[in-house]
């Protein structure tokens, strides 16, 4: 079980997501801002490998407007030995990475503009982990969308759309189940019309879902998980305590975590915690981890 968070490492003053306003879009400002997001990139994969943190959520403003028209230079090539090298970081450490694009690129919308905007932003993630060099387990993270009235029709519409791109885009589409629309049952219906993996979000599936217990939810999400793609993917926060329902722990929950992992620990799989303070409660995850680790192992007799 690799362990990770998303993109952005608090014991770190550099940012990988830097960017700057449309309107002041130049060469000169593109390229020192990406070559400044890739080097803290490499920051924090280097301080993530030394501390055992092997899972990583690149963040999706690493190259700023690069699905905007505005964007006409060949960055792909401009910066294909940066990201060479930390693609062979990244595969000599058996790290994992993967990108969950913002909350605008909705296959399924009714407005085409939106859906245009959706694939050529899937097409940048894509690159980027090309790019990478990296395999198939590098997956993009999206949510099925909206309702518009219709559930079954926009299922069917989300379902369409997948099938019409790119196969560098396809091979390494997830979806993922949310809290309120698409619960993990939606989530499988549409896997056996896709074959997209599922990724299971834990928090969400406490708010949104059909009675399945988290074990059931686990089993049933790591089925449509085969050998390429890599193991399960797990995105784990819990409730934060005072605030509204659905809000995010600000950090994590110990005995709430301690579950999860009875509960997990056995599968293959590897876990994103989407917690405010990012890498220091990974850090405690990745320590509770190793000691549950090792008392399992003495429980069997290992040593």
């Amino acid at each position: 079980m690799r362990l990770g968070y998303p993109c952005i490492n608090l014991s770190l003053s550099c940012r990988s997501s830097k960017t700057f306003r449309l309107a002041s879009f130049s060469e000169e400002r593109f390229r020192s801002t990406v070559m400044a997001n890739l080097r803290c990139l490499s920051e924090i994969l280097s301080l993530n490998a030394t501390s055992g943190l092997l899972f990583f959520r690149i963040t999706s403003d690493l190259i700023p407007f690069a699905s905007h028209p505005v964007n006409t230079l060949p960055w792909q090539d401009e910066f294909r030995t940066e990201f060479k090298r930390i693609g062979f970081f990244i595969k000599n450490n058996r790290m994992r990475v993967s990108m969950h694009p913002d909350q605008f690129v909705v296959l399924n919308s009714l407005d085409e503009g939106i859906v245009s905007r959706s694939v050529a932003e899937l097409l940048y993630h894509a690159d980027v982990l090309d790019l990478l060099g990296t395999g198939k387990d590098a997956k993009i993270q999206i949510h099925i969308g909206g309702v518009y009235g219709d559930k079954v029709a926009s299922i069917e519409r989300f379902i369409e759309r997948t099938r019409s791109l790119q196969l560098r885009v396809a091979r390494r589409l997830v979806i993922e189940n949310d809290d309120r629309l698409y619960s993990l049952r939606d989530c499988l219906g549409v896997h056996k019309k896709t074959g997209l993996p599922v990724v299971l979000d834990v928090f969400h599936h406490s708010w949104n879902h059909h009675g399945e217990s988290m074990r059931e939810a686990i089993l049933l999400a790591e089925k449509t998980w085969h050998k390429p793609d890599g193991p399960l993917l797990i995105d784990y926060s819990s409730q934060e305590k005072g605030r509204r329902p659905g809000s995010h722990a600000g950090t994590i929950d110990i005995r709430h975590f301690t579950s999860l992992l009875g509960q997990a620990m056995d599968r293959n799989c590897d876990v994103m915690l989407e917690i405010k303070d990012k890498d220091r409660s990974a850090l405690r995850a990745l320590k509770l981890l190793r000691v549950q680790g090792t008392e399992r192992k003495t429980s069997r007799g290992i040593t």
